[in-house]
């Protein structure tokens, strides 16, 4: 529980909840009764950070080991951060209210770049020196997994070792090796020369970067041993995977206030601008029954009302059907609603919205994420427009009124015509509703577009294209805004800065770390906040550091040109990157994994063979 020191000041803050502990499920084990003791951070405010997924599953896949227990730490807001200052309180675990400080690890999942300066303001809450140089000590080690791994470079200085790719297998070879180096007094160095031996390990400090005249890359050699490719780990066997049975429920509510089980992991699609598709390839999917057993016991242990079968594109999962089936007659008895987000409009048949009607309806969300079909074949997003409206009209025929479209803007080769293109296809998806002749009666139909700016990102095959400039992006948004002519469909649009900081981080390397520790120490934090994020702080800390932010966002790379990321591997080759990046230029598709394989190499993770080829699923 919180330190009593902390009782007097709670009622002074909002949402006190946050920093309580004490929930339903919460896993409290003695410090005296293991031998390492994990501190899993979540680098975001409580809402966020207890709706994530992979925190749920490392939680309780630590804390079933009987030598070892895993606490939740998250960024204190800055109400909460005046108070803990200026009353000498460290951050502290949810479970036990005792200081970060005092933990073996300290883990970060990293998901979002414009988080990176609250992992050092977290840090030095815990009264931790920030940069890893400066803590000398065996413990507490501080790793980070998560999407933004990919490319570790900016946070380098910060982190003493990166887990690319899944965590569910190697945090447990790590507990082991720090539980045996802890055990002999081993030095830290020490220890970190042999972790780098374990796959899907990297230890920033073991790799030596060069630069050329034009301040690109030359190379990264790898020291004391550590292998020259970092390879991400892989989970071949979701149905054997650790898998929580139980999770955390909150007092409070939170971003996403339901429980979520995950149906497979990958995607068969391979949009060009979708970094998760390409980092969590090959495609690997569990069985109907694992699935459906995994939900009625979470379900069960938490009492929520609602599940989420979390993929990157449900419609795709081929034992949908299967579990449904078996799924709806309980969670119709239980009153529990089904949802199903990412669903694509090119796999969205009736029996789908039949098997969803006999449910409580969520909005239905899609994404055609470009206005033409031109730019649609660029991003190789694969749908059609008379698809989008076709299965709008299903939809509207089964009662939904609400659909909300995903797009982007930034693409490569975009014109005017497909940004005017987005408007048109909102408004094409209103006509159709007034056209269906079975549509809720006395209803207006409301169509909400979601518009995110691209930023092109590490193993995509967009890593080499510049990104729009912010002033650009805002342009183009307000073009869109004046295209639009009905009431009936609402623009939201993301921050063109964040996207701007979001895409320098994300490309680029180990000389940004000094950039990032300026503007912490300015005051920069929760800069995914539009009421934090403060420009002109950035752009200071950008220039004291002699940094131009627009070389990692502004120039386009040749495709030769060694990238930051280039000594980690996902399994998608740089070959069929580039190869995926000129057809983007010809206007050129390339089919699903189902329809052709395209040989992207991430086959090789799975022992040369794709869980989607097997036969052994469904």
């Amino acid at each position: 529980m919180y330190p009593e020191k902390l009782e007097k000041f709670l009622l002074k803050v909002q949402k006190p909840g946050r920093y309580t502990g004490g929930e339903l499920n919460s896993i409290v084990k003695p410090r005296d009764s293991v031998d390492i003791s994990y501190a899993f951070c979540f680098p975001d405010t409580y809402e966020i950070g207890m709706s994530h997924l992979g925190m749920k599953i490392l939680y309780s896949l630590v804390n079933a080991r009987d030598d070892a227990r895993c606490e939740r730490v998250f960024a204190p807001d800055t109400d909460m951060e005046e108070i803990m200052r200026a009353n000498d309180i460290p951050l502290y675990a949810l479970e036990s209210g005792e200081p970060v400080k005092d933990f073996d690890i300290i883990g970060f999942t990293m998901q979002y770049e414009l988080s990176y300066t609250n992992v050092l303001n977290m840090l030095d809450l815990a009264g931790l020196p920030v940069k890893s140089a400066e803590r000398t000590e065996l413990t507490p080690i501080v790793i980070a997994g998560g999407t933004c791994v990919c490319n570790a470079e900016p946070m380098a200085d910060f982190f003493d070792i990166t887990l690319p790719g899944d965590g569910e297998e190697v945090t447990g070879e790590l507990i082991d090796l720090l539980k045996e180096y802890k055990a002999k007094g081993a030095a830290k160095q020490e220890f970190l020369i042999a972790a780098a031996q374990i796959p899907g390990v990297y230890v920033p400090s073991l790799y030596e970067v060069e630069y050329n005249g034009d301040n690109t890359v030359k190379s990264v050699t790898p020291t004391n041993g550590a292998p020259a490719k970092v390879i991400k780990r892989n989970v071949s066997n979701l149905d054997a995977m650790f898998s929580p049975d139980s999770f955390v429920v909150p007092f409070i509510e939170t971003v996403f206030d339901r429980t979520t089980v995950e149906i497979f992991r990958g995607c068969i699609r391979g949009c060009r601008f979708c970094q998760a598709g390409f980092l969590t390839r090959p495609l690997r999917e569990k069985s109907p029954e694992v699935v459906e057993k995994q939900c009625r016991a979470i379900c069960e242990a938490t009492g929520y009302d609602e599940i989420s079968l979390c993929s990157l594109s449900t419609s795709d999962y081929k034992g949908l059907y299967k579990l449904l089936g078996s799924m709806i007659p309980w969670a119709d008895e239980n009153k529990i609603n089904i949802a199903l987000p990412s669903l694509r409009v090119d796999n969205f048949p009736r029996e789908l919205m039949e098997k969803l009607n006999s449910v409580r309806r969520s909005g239905l969300t899609f994404a055609p994420e470009a206005g033409t079909q031109r730019l649609r074949d660029v991003i190789n997003k694969n749908i059609t427009e008379k698809e989008v409206l076709s299965t709008s009209a299903q939809a509207f025929e089964g009662g939904w009124t609400a659909v909300k479209l995903y797009f982007m803007i930034g693409l490569p080769t975009e014109t005017d015509e497909d940004i005017e293109g987005i408007a048109n296809l909102a408004q094409a998806v209103v006509d159709e509703y007034y056209r269906c002749e079975n549509k809720p009666k006395g209803k207006s139909v409301a169509v909400n577009i979601s518009l995110a700016s691209l930023v092109p990102k590490p193993f995509t095959p967009f890593q080499w294209e510049p990104q729009d400039r912010p002033e650009v992006l805002i342009e183009k948004q307000n073009y869109l805004l004046s295209c639009i002519k009905t009431k009936k469909v609402q623009l939201s649009r993301h921050v063109p800065w964040t996207s701007f900081l979001e895409g320098v981080f994300s490309r680029g390397d180990r000389r940004l770390g000094e950039v990032i520790y300026t503007a912490w120490k300015k005051g920069c934090h929760f800069d995914s906040w539009e009421e934090h994020l403060d420009r002109e702080k950035w752009m200071q800390s950008f220039d004291e550091c002699g940094i131009d932010p627009y070389f990692y966002t502004a120039r386009r790379r040749e495709l030769d040109e060694v990238l930051p990321w280039d000594h980690m591997d996902y399994g998608v080759t740089k070959s069929f990157l580039q190869r995926e990046n000129k057809k983007a230029h010809a206007g050129e598709t390339t089919p699903c994994c189902r329809e052709k394989c395209a040989g992207c190499g991430a086959a090789r993770l799975n022992g040369g063979v794709c869980n989607e080829l097997s036969e052994n699923l469904v």
